[in-house]
């Protein structure tokens, strides 16, 4: 690290749960983001504000007027195009150190399970099922900590998965993949734009948390935010031994 980084990441080092090891530790590692809309926007900014050494970001949207009410990674000179630039553009702009892979592209479960095996951390800031779904089973089959968030209208939630650990369950221990969800978008229903943001930063945090290796990460926990009154709730995930995806990981 040198003099400059020193001085840019000198609130982290000040923190005795991080110092310069955990700084290092974010500096050197590989973050995989996928979706750059509201969640994905506050969460890619703190995680170029700490440094993250790599950040691979997936989106195959285009950024539209209707986003700018609170995906605050874009602006209005940047309208129409592809999000993930956008967002690259923002996150330099911060922090011109960065290496930032950008994939305008719908991943399938292929390709993400190819993406993930490269990441140390990933954030599922997605919004369908579809894809939070074959983004938890590459996680499960990498060994790969998850961190999900979600948010519509004024609710929100967080939660982490992390594979490694023989007690987490997995998102699909949560949310059985065979179940019928209707899928509820902002696009219908709305969302309260600062939501997104205490979400979204949530997410940022527990996967610095995670790199750096810094307090305890929320594992096994659901966080859940009504906005309408700020309260939380913060309700116990026990693993499902009968699960389909993460049961052979943890026979």
């Amino acid at each position: 690290m040198d003099d400059t980084q020193l001085l840019r990441y000198s609130r982290h080092i000040l923190l005795n749960e991080l110092g310069v090891e955990g700084q290092e530790r974010i500096m050197q590692a590989r973050v995989l983001l996928i979706g750059l809309g509201g969640l994905g926007s506050p969460a890619a900014l703190y995680l170029a504000t700490a440094g993250v050494g790599h950040l691979t970001l997936v989106d195959d949207d285009t950024v539209d007027l209707t986003n700018l009410q609170r995906q605050i990674a874009h602006t209005q000179d940047r309208l129409g195009q592809p999000k993930v630039e956008s967002a690259r553009q923002a996150l330099l702009a911060i922090n011109p150190e960065l290496h930032i892979t950008a994939l305008d592209e719908r991943v399938d479960a292929a390709r993400l399970d190819t993406l993930v095996a490269d990441a140390d951390v990933v954030l599922d800031c997605s919004d369908n099922f579809a894809t939070r779904q074959a983004l938890n089973a590459a996680c499960v089959h990498h060994g790969v900590p998850l961190v999900s968030g979600a948010a519509i209208r004024f609710d929100g939630q967080l939660a982490v998965y992390d594979s490694r650990r023989t007690e987490s369950p997995c998102y699909a221990c949560v949310f059985p993949p065979n179940t019928a969800f209707e899928e509820a978008r902002c696009a219908t229903m709305g969302v309260f734009a600062p939501l997104v943001g205490i979400i979204g930063s949530m997410q940022a945090a527990e996967a610095l948390k995670l790199l750096s290796g810094a307090g305890e990460p929320a594992v096994g926990r659901l966080l859940m935010l009504d906005g309408r009154n700020m309260t939380w709730s913060d309700i116990r995930l026990p693993r499902n031994p009968m699960c389909p995806v993460c049961r052979t990981a943890h026979p």
